[in-house]
């Protein structure tokens, strides 16, 4: 039998030089998500990563017991992630390659972006909203976690991360209105230069009048 999350941290703080790796290894993909789509960009997110996992490392005897293991690792994580933007102002410089389907618990501008380009858009948008704000979107539109869990890890009142949300919701909508609207109208100038006979010619409404004149 496998061992739990907490069995795997114990056994690290008494000296298992494995515990620690399989218990990372154990959550990275999401980890990995949470630090990219936090970030926006795969090198801040693999440095925000490294500089948790060494906090981790180093800090595990500071864990007091009053989430699970996985949701300090997550804590621990948005934590660097953040640090890392509110030093850097990270800017999106690269496309996300990750798996990016944006399932959204709880209706938002986010259940608007589609495949594709829609998806680099609400990424961009995303860059425009407070540190806090984004972070809370993320990790309750992005990754699926409950209003409560993203308090436990965010460490902030239940109260505050739907605060948060909410304004953050309001605020994309605003930023993708507009990019929304551009992105479509492209998409419809480039069908219609594809396929210009599908245009209605001109005066195509007019009905033909018999020859000979009206009877």
């Amino acid at each position: 039998m496998s061992q739990t999350d907490r069995e795997l941290l114990d056994a690290h703080l008494s000296g298992d030089t494995a515990a620690f790796g399989e218990l990372f290894t154990r959550h990275r993909d999401r980890l990995w998500a949470v630090a990219l789509r936090t970030t926006g960009n795969p090198e801040d997110a693999a440095d925000a990563l490294q500089d948790a996992l060494i906090s981790a490392y180093e800090r595990a005897g500071s864990f007091r017991g009053d989430a699970q293991v996985s949701t300090w690792l997550h804590r621990v994580v948005v934590n660097a992630a953040l640090d890392r933007l509110r030093r850097n102002k990270v800017r999106l410089a690269s496309p996300i390659t990750d798996d990016m389907d944006f399932a959204s618990p709880a209706p938002g501008p986010l259940d608007q972006a589609e495949a594709g380009s829609m998806r680099e858009i609400v990424l961009a948008a995303l860059e425009q909203l407070p540190p806090d704000q984004k972070a809370a979107l993320v990790l309750v539109d992005m990754e699926g976690y409950s209003m409560h869990e993203t308090a436990l890890i965010l460490e902030a009142p239940e109260g505050t991360i739907k605060s948060r949300c909410s304004r953050g919701r309001v605020k994309l909508a605003q930023i993708l209105g507009p990019l929304l609207a551009d992105a479509t109208n492209s998409a419809t100038a480039a069908s219609d230069m594809k396929h210009p006979s599908s245009r209605p010619t001109r005066g195509a409404s007019k009905q033909s009048r018999p020859e000979g004149g009206a009877s």
